[in-house]
């Protein structure tokens, strides 16, 4: 697992969540029937929750001698990640938030003004993990943590020699210059420069550009939402990356997923453009409720069982009939789609099983496939027909099949039914094969021998 240093203010985030059946007698406001409760370790310790699914990680924060710094140091080694305290002279902070439906209401915030808790001295514990570090996510949050001098001093001697990504905060000081990555929000970026004016993209790239320059950055991703994020890094023009799907949940931590994932991905060697594409699909799933890995592949989820198997639940709770096919769908083309669609239109949602390079590479031989799995699944998933995708190593589904139980297993191709692995495997829980007819003339090897046999004309 790649190795995280974060740094960066904490706090303990509770939500209690109920129902909202009247109003107040005393005054005109809703009334919470309390459910249920959980507490996080919030702020640099969301963020470093979130990576610690994919990341050996370290956290350098500060913490108060009280109840809610104890919750969060519970919830921490709860999570695996060390926690190397500086120390809080105050309360450490709470934010609860009172919800209903999925809704915000209410947040209360407890614990002491920034100004008044006093952060502890950087002893040689803390200076070594920085030197250690292989990687460094700053998630400021604007109490004092990435604003200690000392620790300041240490990051940017680091810098220069492992991935730096700030997480700025309006209430903190500016990142030190050299950082590979600074994370602001839309917001952020508006309030920094006030001088220029607008919501347009043209507008969020002339605010990047100028905090870009200011904080000497290398690069500036300017998060947008639902709508992606905004690469500045010196161009003449920025790279813009949209989000795969927009999303509707809860955004809190999506700021956090999105530098945890970003840092992950630099840290593995990954450029700027790939790290914040990746970024930009973690955060994206994040929000959607998908809380996995913030590493995961820029595919925008694919290879996810677990998505396909929620899918698989909610169609056959609502009484709808669940497709599942499979393949290697190397050098997608027109007998695919046909296909495909062909599938989808037998039920309420497809699952595509799709074979790994090394399951393909088993079956195909050496010289397959000629496509990436990750860019294999990322075409299966920009189809209309398709629901989702889940990537495996076996020669065969049969094992996801168990997993997912379709109704239906759809094959394309002259198969006799009860020659096919997969047959056996669906009469186990009820379900059907059925073959599709293909298109004539049309599949993946045709193709790499014309392409071979024009090469070899020229």
């Amino acid at each position: 697992m790649t190795p995280l240093l974060v740094i960066g203010d904490c706090m303990l985030d509770r939500d209690v969540s109920g129902s909202v059946d009247r109003i107040c007698p005393e005054a005109p406001v809703p009334v919470l029937d309390e459910q249920s409760g959980a507490s996080f370790a919030g702020g640099a310790g969301r963020a470093a929750t979130i990576a610690s699914d994919s990341s050996d990680v370290t956290l350098i924060t500060a913490l108060g001698a009280d109840e809610a710094g104890e919750a969060c140091r519970r919830l921490l080694k709860r999570s695996g990640v060390r926690v190397l305290d500086l120390g809080l002279d105050g309360a450490t902070p709470e934010k609860i938030r009172l919800r209903s439906d999925g809704r915000t209401l209410l947040r209360l915030d407890r614990g002491s003004a920034p100004t008044r808790a006093t952060v502890g001295d950087l002893l040689d514990h803390h200076r070594e993990a920085v030197r250690d570090a292989t990687a460094v996510l700053v998630s400021d949050y604007g109490r004092g943590v990435a604003s200690h001098a000392q620790l300041r001093h240490a990051i940017a001697e680091r810098a220069a020699d492992v991935p730096v990504v700030w997480d700025p905060h309006p209430r903190g000081r500016p990142p030190i210059a050299g950082v590979a990555l600074a994370t602001p929000n839309r917001r952020e970026a508006a309030e920094a420069v006030p001088d220029v004016r607008g919501t347009t993209i043209r507008a969020d790239a002339a605010r990047a550009r100028e905090l870009r320059e200011r904080w000497q950055a290398t690069a500036i991703a300017l998060t947008l939402g639902e709508e992606g994020a905004l690469l500045e890094q010196g161009a003449a023009v920025p790279v813009m990356i949209p989000a795969p799907t927009r999303a509707h949940g809860d955004p809190c931590g999506a700021g956090d997923c999105f530098a945890a994932s970003a840092a992950i991905r630099l840290a593995d060697g990954a450029s700027a453009v790939e790290s914040v594409t990746s970024a930009v699909a973690a955060a994206t799933r994040y929000v959607a409720g998908e809380r996995g890995s913030a590493a995961a592949s820029p595919a925008g989820g694919a290879g996810s069982l677990e998505q396909a198997r929620a899918i698989a639940e909610r169609v056959r709770a609502e009484g709808g009939t669940v497709v599942a096919t499979g393949g290697c769908f190397d050098l997608l083309h027109a007998g695919h789609i046909a296909t495909l669609e062909s599938a989808r239109r037998l039920g309420d949602c497809l699952l595509v099983l799709l074979n790994s390079d090394r399951s393909v590479s088993a079956l195909k031989g050496p010289d397959r496939p000629l496509v990436h799995q990750d860019d294999r699944a990322r075409l299966l998933e920009s189809l209309r027909c398709v629901d989702a995708v889940v990537i495996f190593d076996d020669p065969d589904p049969t094992a996801l099949l168990e997993q997912l139980q379709p109704h239906l297993f759809a094959k394309g191709g002259d198969y006799a039914g009860e020659a096919l692995p997969e047959t056996a495997v669906m009469r186990r829980f009820a379900g059907q094969t059925v073959i599709l007819p293909t298109l004539e003339g049309r599949s993946t090897t045709r193709l790499i021998e014309r392409a071979l046999a024009s090469e070899a004309a020229r």
